[in-house]
């Protein structure tokens, strides 16, 4: 089955319509004009395109004295985003990853865990020809800390463990880190009491901490979820994927509320081991989805629903062959009870490691109605794959249906703000990684909200410090933010007094 996407042919992989394997073959290049609009349950989502963004020089130091690396994750502060005229501002938090590291070489470095504060400003564009500019300056930060009042570490843990209020956590025996709690922090989700939910990579664990930065509850994902070896004991280390749970390096990308504060979605960046096909790096687009009811227990023992997503497969090279690649998801923002948006990439882009073409970077408005719930079966419980021994999605399980919404690959929209898809200074990064949506504040357009979208950029700066040691690159991958003006039809009434 063959449809056309915006110009791009696009291929449906699964006999099944609803598994949406897409298969990507061609650079999915944004070509109808502006604004863009799908249909879901009969509402109309619209965007309207790319009126704001700011970068801030990679080169940057933060509150502790190590250069600042963006942005595993982002939030706005509930109750700080205001509009005055033409210009909002807000404080915005923002949500490094392990530090500077070169894994390959098993180099770590021993990186406090912490988030960063900026004082945010943002002016949005008018009209297609003038852009809008974000500005955001440091302004401090907050270290997290374990629960017994210590500082994580970013280091590799590899086989070490240690246990703090009967919960196994990843920590290395020796050397680098020895002692403290190993994270790996990629998502961030604030909550009504001023606390916040950070989603890890080493243990695919989604930590609570209080407003302070102090642990005070972790939630940790079924059994089909966590790295575990043959014995079925914990394999916490990025440098290799356990024998089931979640690959390494691909844990808890994706984490966000409900508006209502109720429901706790997690999403993995790309499927579980015993869901991947292989080494095929197509073979890993079947993710999951966790679903916790927070409402009563800020950390329950297990999700009351569970999906599997289905992620697009891609040509890394862009040049209409077979897909070799996942576009695995980086974060998640929710709209309601079953709907999110979802940022789902390919792996090129300036900091990358080769210089092939971007391909793929959208945001896809995912919805969960009509999917079937895993929560408590064998796919959950146990290490069950949700594929047939054909490599096909079980034909018992329908996964959540998507489409694109946002695409970043807008070469007017990027050439606005200074940015292109060619390689060089100006290319768009690699590593989108985090979003937050916030209202608007428009009388005369209610269902209209800003999306931010920021970038990881592994601290990659020509002058880089570490612990005090240096860190430098060959160049520099500026920390940088793209907003984004979205129609999102019957979020105003759930969501606009928590961010007034």
């Amino acid at each position: 089955m063959r449809r056309a996407v915006a110009g791009l042919a696009v291929v449906i992989l699964s006999s099944q319509v609803a598994a949406q394997s897409v298969a990507i073959r061609a650079p999915d290049i944004a070509t109808a004009p502006l604004p863009r609009s799908i249909q879901s349950d009969g509402r109309t989502y619209v965007d309207q395109g790319l009126v704001a963004s700011g970068s801030l020089s990679a080169g940057t130091v933060d509150f502790l004295g190590d250069t600042l690396g963006s942005f595993s994750s982002l939030s706005i502060e509930p109750g700080t985003w205001r509009r005055d005229g033409d210009a909002y501002t807000g404080i915005l938090w923002t949500l490094p990853d392990r530090g500077r590291n070169d894994p390959e070489h098993q180099v770590f470095f021993d990186y406090r865990a912490r988030m960063h504060r900026f004082r945010l400003r943002m002016v949005p564009g008018k009209g297609t020809s003038i852009a809008g500019t974000v500005t955001f300056i440091p302004d401090g930060g907050r270290v997290l800390a374990d629960f017994r009042g210590k500082p994580f570490t970013g280091a590799d843990p590899g086989p070490g463990v240690l246990t703090q209020h009967g919960i196994v956590l990843p920590s290395p025996k020796r050397g680098t880190g020895a002692g403290k709690v190993s994270l790996d922090a990629e998502s961030l989700q604030f909550t009504r009491d001023g606390g916040f939910y950070i989603g890890d990579e080493y243990a695919a664990n989604v930590y609570r901490f209080d407003r302070g930065g102090r642990l005070t509850g972790v939630i940790e994902p079924p059994r089909a979820v966590r790295p575990l070896d043959t014995r079925g004991a914990p394999d916490f280390t990025s440098l290799r994927p356990p024998a089931s749970g979640r690959r390494n390096n691909q844990g808890v990308e994706g984490m966000a509320l409900s508006p209502d504060g109720t429901r706790l979605f997690v999403v993995l960046q790309s499927a579980l081991v015993q869901d991947s096909r292989g080494e095929d790096g197509a073979g890993r687009t079947p993710t999951r989805v966790l679903v916790y009811d927070v409402s009563r227990n800020a950390t329950p023992s297990r999700p009351v629903a569970h999906f599997v997503v289905d992620l697009p497969a891609y040509d890394a090279k862009g040049k209409g062959g077979v897909p070799d690649r996942t576009a695995a998801q980086s974060e998640i923002r929710v709209l309601d009870d079953h709907r999110f948006l979802m940022l789902a990439r390919d792996a090129a882009g300036r900091g990358a490691e080769s210089d092939r073409p971007i391909v793929y970077k959208s945001v896809l408005l995912v919805d969960t109605t009509g999917a079937t719930n895993l929560a408590g079966t064998a796919y959950e419980t146990a290490t069950t794959s949700v594929r047939e021994a054909s490599g096909a999605l079980r034909m018992a399980i329908r996964p959540a249906t998507w489409q694109p919404l946002v695409n970043l690959l807008n070469p007017a929209d990027l050439a606005r703000a200074g940015l292109s898809l060619a390689p060089g200074a100006t290319q768009l990064s690699e590593k989108w990684e985090a979003m937050d949506l916030v209202p608007a504040l428009d009388d005369g357009h209610p269902d209209d909200w800003f999306l931010l979208v920021g970038n990881d950029n592994d601290f990659v700066a020509r002058h880089c410090v570490m612990d005090g040691e240096r860190c430098d690159s060959a160049i520099d991958n500026d920390n940088r933010i793209l907003v984004f003006r979205l129609t999102l039809p019957d979020m105003r009434s759930t969501t606009a007094s928590h961010h007034h």
